[in-house]
């Protein structure tokens, strides 16, 4: 028989120890456990649903990987054409983890309206091209269809729509230089048929998605010649290890770069979510610990004279130790069942309702993202549990320095 759970679980379930001195204590080191675990759980979602959804937008804007030309590969715009004929493309069989390889060109220019006027950049793509990413942000209209012969259906976003002050199904008119300064530029008409909105300032202000076919003629090119091609990853976990594997597999005339390399200030920001988390939860296990030290000393005062008692009959200091670590270790736990209850129910909550906006100039999102796994729950937990009881071995050597005779003589 464990006598020192059984004794632990005695504690516990009396009433004087629910009505005594120390019981404000240990509903403060109870609250201190929840909040911090709430403070945990919620500061390790917002921040893993940041970095998940500012990933998932890049990629919907450029793939995560792009295949271009040395020459143009830092420019938004298409320079030098490449040939559609490649061995990589429409799909490379000795890689895995590939969910498909899309053509796409884009070109510089200007639509124009009778009282003013915004740069885009008008990205061409193909029937190739996975749509998953703008049926998730398509707010009006619906996606070009790119199966006919010829189609001047255009997806613009909200941000322009707003600025230029156009509707759905509008025909707009766009303007592109040409290459030779002496040629005067191209108008094009194209019809408004659907409009998005990432919340991904730095894309919505300027792209524009079409047809290809409409960049190549602009461009003079051919149909078999293209900007460059866009590979969309299964695991944006495995991007750097891809990409150096798709490297392997292009000509040496091209080069394929990942998003985290053509944009390494805004992954290097978001990486610091993580130090911060990091930070977050250092402190709330440090609060939180410190509460259940308070607690547990508090805890051993009060039943002094019981501890002289059990040295009296025969109890060694280790097993008198173990029935005050299980008590703590008891209220660690019910700390912890009601912060996972509140901070999993707020998560739920911010997930469903989007209560929390954000300004998408700063943070490339409308309303704070939330993300956790179970996992990540777990470990949260146990690390706080194993922590804080580890944090309590210390202060529970007291009970070695209780001399039975004096604690009992007042019995």
């Amino acid at each position: 028989m464990n006598y020192e759970l059984f004794l632990a679980k005695r504690i516990i379930a009396g009433k004087k120890y629910k009505n005594s001195i120390s019981s404000p204590i240990i509903k403060i080191a109870i609250t201190a456990i929840a909040l911090g675990i709430v403070i945990m759980l919620i500061a390790v979602a917002t921040a893993s649903g940041l970095q998940s959804k500012i990933r998932d937008k890049m990629a919907g804007f450029k793939g995560h990987v792009q295949i271009v030309n040395y020459d143009n590969n830092n420019s938004d715009v298409s320079i030098s054409p490449i040939s559609k004929e490649q061995d990589f493309y429409p799909e490379i069989p000795t890689i895995e983890g590939i969910k498909n390889i899309q053509v796409f060109a884009s070109k510089g220019g200007l639509i124009r309206t009778d009282t003013s006027f915004e740069g885009i950049v008008f990205k061409g793509v193909s029937s190739d091209y996975d749509w998953t990413f703008f049926k998730e942000y398509l707010i009006a209209g619906k996606l070009p269809d790119f199966n006919q012969k010829r189609t001047r259906d255009v997806l613009l976003s909200q941000t322009i729509i707003d600025r230029l002050q156009l509707k759905l199904n509008d025909t707009i008119t766009a303007t592109f230089l040409k290459s030779s300064k002496s040629k005067l530029p191209s108008n094009k008409k194209y019809i408004i048929t659907g409009i998005y909105n990432s919340g991904f300032a730095q894309f919505d202000k300027n792209i524009m998605i079409g047809d290809i076919r409409e960049v190549q003629q602009l461009n003079k090119w051919t149909d078999n010649q293209v900007g460059g091609f866009e590979v969309l990853l299964d695991s944006f976990d495995d991007i750097q290890q891809k990409t150096e594997e798709i490297y392997k597999e292009v000509s040496l005339t091209l080069n394929a770069k990942s998003i985290v390399d053509t944009y390494p200030a805004v992954f290097d920001w978001i990486k610091l979510f993580d130090n911060n988390v990091w930070f977050i939860i250092g402190i709330m296990i440090l609060i939180a610990g410190i509460n259940m030290i308070t607690a547990l000393l508090v805890l051993i005062l009060e039943r002094v004279q019981m501890i002289g008692i059990l040295k009296a009959l025969g109890s060694n200091n280790g097993s008198i130790r173990k029935v005050f670590l299980y008590n703590a270790t008891y209220l660690i736990l019910k700390g912890l069942f009601w912060g996972n209850l509140i901070g999993l129910f707020l998560i739920g909550i911010q997930h469903y309702f989007k209560l929390i906006t954000l300004n998408p100039e700063t943070y490339y999102v409308t309303t704070m993202p939330v993300q956790i796994s179970l996992w990540a729950v777990f470990l949260l937990n146990i690390g706080t549990l194993v922590l804080c009881v580890l944090m309590l071995i210390i202060p529970s050597y007291i009970i070695t320095k209780i001399n039975p005779s004096k604690s009992i003589k007042f019995a």
